[in-house]
Order: structure tokens, then C-alpha cells, then sequence
């Protein structure tokens, strides 16, 4: 409590009392302390293609970008988001209107949120979730009411009825991620469908995070939301080149929807970052207009990492829910018996040298996601083996 102001009151606004330091913190932090393999935190050890980041360089060099961009972002990126969601998905958008760069897709997230929600609406998750929607929801005034994915059959699977069930008089918005992060699961075009006609027949409006478009494996396909009937004008779909191009740190990302919901978007997000990643927009132009191979490959290599992992996680006695997108696997720690996923990751760096993430962070249930731990193999073969090999003492 402080009373600088003359009276007792917390500092930090009560919106966000609920969220202290990040568990990547915690655990990135305790990678270091104990040497472990840092399997946590979702980046990569590796740069992207050097063809996009000599691109960046091309753009420093030839002054493009190191003053202020246009808010809305730099005409050569609006223009290849806009031809990659035509080419991909045949979704036609004008990219002086219904295009918008934003600092990532956190800040996309953020800033949907904070334009589109009032303090007292509802605002629908997929449980579990992304540590910064509860936090961009809770900034809005908006109140989260979350669907538990559940697993099944090896996979994480929604119910229709319990969201259909969550759907009130005081909804305004369903926030989506698919393919989803924590549990890999892909959204199938049955369970599509049947959202959309719930977005529809109850007049609400949609937050797509699709930012794991481009990692979807076997038979899954990402399928965005926007594309089927009645979704293209209530829909706000966000992208992002962190993840498909291995250069999280320059942050960009970018929003994709109607004029009237760009409009709405673009009024938040003037007031939180305005303009960000000058150079690096004109990189990723140059990224999106890569050939199909490079994506082909990428996915490969990633899939290939993906089972690396799961067998070596199955290995040491874990069940392991085999992604269909995305680069985390999450795992079920009772086989091990073990239930308390938070002990289990604090102790992990120096039982078996490598960090991991608790699930029940991404939870308001937190009983629902106690026995879940969620690895990332968005990293080097030879990092993977090695943990691989480490965790293998849990088997004993």
C-alpha cells in the first residue's frame, strides 16, 4: 500500500491485480540459474531466412523506416499481407482500409480489446489461453468467461454446447486462437462452422489470433474464420511474422477486417505503440512474398522436431498430446505421478536439466489444467536431443 497521493491505495491499477511476473520470467530465470535447456518460452534459437533479415539491413541502409512509418504501416507490407490473405485463403482485403500493422500480435490482441469492449461485456475464450488476453480483457473492464478445451482421444477438443451454453445476453465478443496455443489443437472446418453460425445467430463479434497459421501438420488445416458465411464483416483477424519467419523480436503483426472494425482498432492502437519496427516492415513485405517451398520447409523441419520431442517425452513416461499445429506439446505429468504441474516445472531444471511451462497459467480453472506441462521444440536438433536425453532420468 502506498500513500504518496495522501491516500492508502495499491499502485499498480486493480485491472491487473491479478497478474504479477510472468511464469516465462519465473522459469526463463531459473534456465539460467540451473544451466537447463530452456524449453518454456516460445522462441527460436535460430534466426529466420537470411534473405528477409539482409532485406532489414537493405532497408536501414537505404533510410526506409528509421523515421516514423505511416500509422497504419507502410504501404509495401499492407499490400503483401493483403496479397498473402488473397493467394492463401482467397479473402480480399484493401490494404489502404482493411489492413493494419500493429507491434506484434500482442499488441493487435490489446488493442482489439480495448477498441471493441466495454467495462461489463462478456468476452468468450477457449480455455486455455494465451497469458495477455486475461490481462487485455481485464483492461477493457471486460469479463472473461472461458470454454476448457478438454482432452480426448489425443487431442484437446471443444464442446459446442458448453460454448454455445456461454454465449449470454451480455457477450460481445468471442476471442479465438487457432491453431491454438497451449494444446496444438487445429480448429477442424465442422467446429468452424458451427461457431460461426453461433457469431451470427447471436450477433457477436470475433477476435481471430491466427498467428500459428503457417505451422500445421498432417492432415490439420488452418482454415481462417473470416472466410465463411457472415464472418467477413465481424471479424478481426490477426497475424504475425514472429513465429512464421523466426524474428520475434521485431514484432510486427498486423490486423485484417472491415473498414469500420479497422477504423475501431486503429483508435486504440495510436495510443499504445503508434508506429513501431520501421525497417522490419519492409523485411517482412519481402518475407510474405517468399515461395511456397520455403513454407513447405519450414513446417517440415518443424514437424520433424515435433516428433523428435513427443517420442522423447513418451519416452520418459509422460502422455503426450501430439500437436496438429503450433510448436508446444503439452504433456500430462500423472503417468510420472505427479499432479501439481507448478512443483513439477520448479523442480524440473534440476531434476532433469530442462524448464518447462505449467498449463494451469493459461487457466481460471486451474484444477483443469494442474496435470498439463507444455514444451516448446521451436529449437536446434541438437537441442532437442540433448533434452531429449536428459529426460530420460524420469523415466528411472
Amino acid at each position: 500500500m502506498t500513500s504518496i497521493s495522501g491516500r492508502e491505495r495499491p499502485l499498480l491499477n486493480r485491472r491487473l491485480a491479478e497478474f504479477g511476473t510472468t511464469i516465462f520470467a519465473e522459469m526463463s530465470a531459473l534456465a539460467v540459474k540451473t544451466g537447463a535447456i530452456n524449453l518454456g518460452q516460445g522462441f527460436p534459437d535460430t534466426d529466420g531466412p537470411e534473405a528477409v533479415r539482409e532485406a532489414a539491413v537493405r532497408a536501414l541502409r537505404d533510410g526506409r523506416g528509421n523515421q516514423y512509418p505511416p500509422g497504419p504501416g507502410v504501404p509495401e507490407l499492407r499490400t503483401a499481407i493483403a496479397e498473402h490473405q488473397l493467394a492463401r485463403y482467397a479473402l480480399s482485403y484493401d490494404p489502404d482500409r482493411e489492413v493494419l500493422v500493429t507491434a506484434g500480435a500482442t499488441e493487435a490482441i490489446a488493442a482489439s480489446l480495448l477498441a471493441l469492449v466495454e467495462p461489463g461485456d462478456e468476452v468468450i475464450a477457449l480455455e486455455p489461453y494465451y497469458d495477455s488476453y486475461a490481462a487485455s480483457i481485464a483492461l477493457a473492464g471486460g469479463t472473461r468467461v472461458p470454454v476448457t478445451l478438454l482432452p480426448a482421444e489425443g487431442r484437446f477438443r471443444l464442446d459446442l454446447d458448453e460454448l454455445r451454453d456461454a454465449v449470454t445476453d451480455r457477450a460481445r465478443l468471442l476471442l479465438l486462437n487457432t491453431p491454438h496455443n497451449p494444446t496444438g489443437t487445429v480448429l477442424t472446418r465442422a467446429e468452424l462452422t458451427e461457431i460461426a453460425k453461433l457469431a451470427v445467430e447471436r450477433d457477436l463479434l470475433v477476435v481471430t489470433d491466427e498467428v500459428y497459421e503457417h505451422l500445421v501438420f498432417d492432415d490439420a488445416e488452418h482454415i481462417p474464420l473470416a472466410s465463411f458465411p457472415g464472418m467477413r464483416e465481424r471479424t478481426v483477424s490477426i497475424g504475425s511474422a514472429g513465429k512464421t519467419f523466426s524474428f520475434t523480436g521485431w514484432k510486427v503483426g498486423w490486423v485484417t477486417a472491415s473498414p469500420e472494425l479497422v477504423s475501431a482498432v486503429r483508435s486504440a492502437k495510436q495510443f499504445l505503440t503508434y508506429v513501431s519496427s520501421g525497417p522490419f516492415q519492409y523485411a517482412v513485405a519481402e518475407a510474405l512474398a517468399l515461395p511456397a517451398s520455403y513454407f513447405d520447409d519450414f513446417r517440415a523441419d518443424l514437424r520433424a522436431k515435433r516428433d523428435l520431442l513427443s517420442e522423447g517425452l513418451t519416452a520418459a513416461g509422460f502422455d503426450v498430446y501430439r500437436p496438429a499445429g503450433t510448436y508446444f506439446v503439452t504433456t500430462d505429468i500423472t503417468p510420472l505421478g505427479e499432479s501439481d504441474g507448478f512443483a513439477f516445472c520448479r523442480a524440473l531444471p534440476e531434476r532433469a536439466g530442462v524448464v518447462a511451462i505449467p498449463n494451469a497459467v493459461f487457466y481460471d480453472h486451474r484444477d483443469a489444467g494442474a496435470p498439463f506441462v507444455r514444451f516448446a521444440f521451436c529449437k536446434k536438433t541438437s537441442v532437442l536431443e540433448e533434452a531429449v536425453t536428459r529426460l530420460k532420468s524420469l523415466a528411472g
